[in-house]
């Protein structure tokens, strides 16, 4: 059996400027961090006793011959891509929902591919991960979304994320002392609005006209460098009146961005005293961040207590295989057609 871990990010700046039909022809750039929130993706051979020869279990249960019959889109192409047809019981589990805005379909794809090339036998980078999951759900599923959220689950940690014209995607960690990065984590809040959403839906809603949002999406990309200045200097209360500036920016993207519910949650927030935030993802519903000084997170908590507040912390890893057993429980001819099963965890092969 293989687990892997892989986690959300939250996104503070320069959303919108990760989608190809923006970036081949711009450049773009994010600031994101990963959180200690994971999803985990658990892969097992699949002895031959059962009538179906593959199982994936998620909010459904999946029972089929062969991958090709999977309803699971992420799941269907991720293990077609990896040649894994049958005999494989795949389960998934995540620590928040899915449709939230914290990149969960992305991580999900990540943390399956990593689960599977460890089955496989196989070792493999976060750039090969970012980059396999970015081809399958742009190319091969053909979704609506952007490159940095398979980016920031393949890598994780604080980073700059920069998109060139030339296709190339370089990931900077944000070089800025400890204590900072703790006071800034110290001073964001995350709650749930319980708004479910499609991203993809809100995100065509400006994607496919991007280069008519240009003025948006010069500015937004302009606030990644102001906010990592901002942190270095230790101007974190600048750096939540600037995610206040960046979500008026990002409202003005499409009418799916936000809504009167969120736009009253929103107020509420600011009235008790945060300075900023923003709703997580393409918008529309999910999470909303807040950048809340510590001796008004009491008052904000309080008048958002309708909903789910969700603590959390900065987490400066990827996705990473944490479980990996290798036993001989079949006969060597019931495992003849999977090789890659016997291979023992010291033997996995590192692929670049």
């Amino acid at each position: 059996m293989v687990i892997s871990r892989t986690p959300y990010r939250v996104s503070f700046f320069g959303g919108g400027t990760d989608y190809p039909s923006w970036y081949l022809k711009q450049n773009g750039q994010v600031l994101s961090t990963t959180i200690d929130k994971y999803i985990y993706i658990s892969c097992r051979y699949l002895p031959p006793f059962f009538e179906h020869r593959l199982r994936l279990v998620y909010s459904r249960i999946e029972e089929c011959q062969h991958c090709s019959d999977l309803d699971h889109p992420s799941a269907r192409e991720v293990l077609k891509f990896l040649g894994v047809d049958n005999g494989l019981e795949i389960h998934y589990d995540g620590d928040l929902p899915g449709r939230s805005g914290l990149g969960s379909s992305s991580s999900f794809t990540v943390g399956l591919l990593h689960a599977l090339y460890a089955y496989l036998g196989r070792m493999v980078s976060p750039r090969r991960l970012a980059k396999e999951s970015i081809y399958i759900e742009q190319d091969i599923i053909k979704e609506t979304v952007g490159s940095q959220d398979q980016t920031n689950a393949a890598y994780g940690g604080f980073n700059r994320i920069r998109f060139k014209q030339d296709g190339e995607i370089t990931v900077q960690p944000v070089t800025i002392r400890d204590e900072r990065v703790r006071a800034l984590d110290e001073n964001l809040m995350l709650f749930y609005t319980g708004i479910i959403r499609t991203a993809e839906k809100v995100a065509k809603s400006y994607v496919e006209d991007i280069q008519f949002k240009e003025q948006q999406l010069v500015r937004m990309h302009a606030m990644v460098d102001e906010a990592i200045d901002l942190i270095g200097s230790g101007d974190l209360d600048d750096f939540g009146r600037l995610l206040n500036e960046a979500w008026q920016e990002k409202r003005t993207l499409s009418k799916l961005v936000s809504n009167f519910q969120v736009d009253e949650i929103y107020a509420t927030a600011l009235s008790a005293g945060a300075l900023g935030g923003k709703l997580s993802g393409a918008g529309g519903g999910g999470f909303l961040l807040l950048y809340v000084p510590a001796n008004k997170q009491p008052d904000v908590k309080k008048q958002l207590s309708h909903l789910l507040h969700v603590p959390f912390s900065f987490e400066p890893t990827g996705s990473r295989i944490i479980f990996y057993a290798w036993h001989r429980e079949y006969k060597e001819e019931e495992l003849a057609h999977t090789e890659y099963s016997r291979i023992p965890f010291a033997e996995l092969k590192d692929i670049k």
